[in-house]
């Protein structure tokens, strides 16, 4: 693992180069640039992780090795911020602002898995260890799910609402169609709406779907989710990779816009009215959007961590029975 985290350290620290060197901006916020000499950080994370990477595959996995490893994730998350939105685009939308920053946001994602499975690497089990049993996340963990899960049904019924010809916050779902086709929207888009549906619908019910596949048994038995490294069974990557991707982008981006939101009802700042009749309906739709981000996205951080542990195998020789937050492993009879 750790010499798939040079290669793709290598392969980052040339793309922050070429972008710093040719003034290719690789962040957007909101459709502005950002600096181009933000390539240049990018190719300090990339240079940093390949030094600790290949560290790690000549020295072995030391703790300041680990905790280096760890910290490199931390800028590359924030690098990878906006690849949900980038894949929403593709799917309902012309296309992205910047091929360029939707190619970082890729890379940097990678990166953080990468990374992240290189801190881990040590713990991984040999061919002889016992993985867990599929197991349900403790009582707290599985409430997350459930706050996370009701806080997109509001969000969820004002979209359906548009969608199927009503009104809400001052616009009507042709109002809605019109600015829908104003801003891009592709044939995908339109026709799920005159279908009386809503993409954002849709990716929410997914959403809700992946959160309570990472706390119910069931979340861990398909084996298309299992990979298998060197001969290693390692059945976590393939769902944690939409979980930490989701996460990554709807609790910063939803718990920024609550407390956006919050100041605009205090009278702090003043609520953009944009497409909408006054700056309170603006605001209304802002709460009900923003609320089901952040408190889904957190839940989506929960329910993540918890899925990774549950899943993690301990010692060789070791069975796991129950989740891994709470019960122990006992040895194999």
């Amino acid at each position: 693992m750790s010499r798939a985290t040079v290669l793709w350290a290598i392969v980052y620290t040339g793309f922050g180069l070429a972008c710093a060197l040719n003034g290719t901006p690789l962040f957007y916020l909101g459709g502005a640039q950002g600096p181009s000499a933000l390539g240049w950080g990018a190719a300090a994370v990339g240079t940093l992780a390949g030094l600790a990477s290949g560290a790690v595959a000549r020295y072995g996995l030391r703790p300041s090795l680990r905790v280096l490893l760890w910290v490199t994730c931390v800028p590359a998350g924030i690098a990878a911020f906006g690849l949900l939105m980038d894949v929403i685009t593709l799917v309902f939308g012309q296309g992205v602002d910047s091929g360029v920053a939707a190619a970082n946001h890729v890379l940097a994602a990678t990166g953080v898995l990468l990374l992240a499975a290189t801190a881990r690497s040590a713990r991984r089990p040999s061919a002889a260890a016992a993985v867990r049993t599929p197991s349900a996340a403790s009582r707290p963990v599985q409430l997350a799910a459930c706050a996370g899960t009701v806080a997109f049904l509001p969000y969820m019924a004002m979209k359906l609402v548009w969608a199927t010809g009503g009104t809400f916050a001052g616009i009507s779902g042709e109002e809605m169609l019109e600015m829908s086709e104003r801003n891009g929207a592709s044939g995908i888009w339109l026709t799920l709406e005159s279908w009386g549906l809503d993409g954002t619908v849709l990716l929410a019910a997914l959403g809700i779907l992946l959160l309570w596949a990472l706390v119910r048994p069931w979340g861990q038995v398909f084996p298309r989710w299992t990979l298998w490294l060197r001969g290693r069974r390692v059945p976590r990557p393939l769902l944690l990779a939409p979980a930490l991707t989701g996460a990554a982008t709807l609790a910063p981006y939803g718990l920024l816009g609550v407390g956006y939101a919050a100041l605009s009802t205090a009278g702090v700042v003043t609520m953009r009215r944009g497409d909408f009749h006054s700056s309170s309906d603006a605001l209304l739709v802002a709460w009900i959007g923003m609320a089901a981000f952040a408190v889904h996205g957190v839940a989506l951080v929960v329910a993540a961590r918890s899925y990774w542990l549950r899943t993690s195998s301990t010692r060789p020789g070791a069975v796991c029975h129950g989740p891994a937050e709470r019960s122990p492993c006992s040895p194999r009879p």
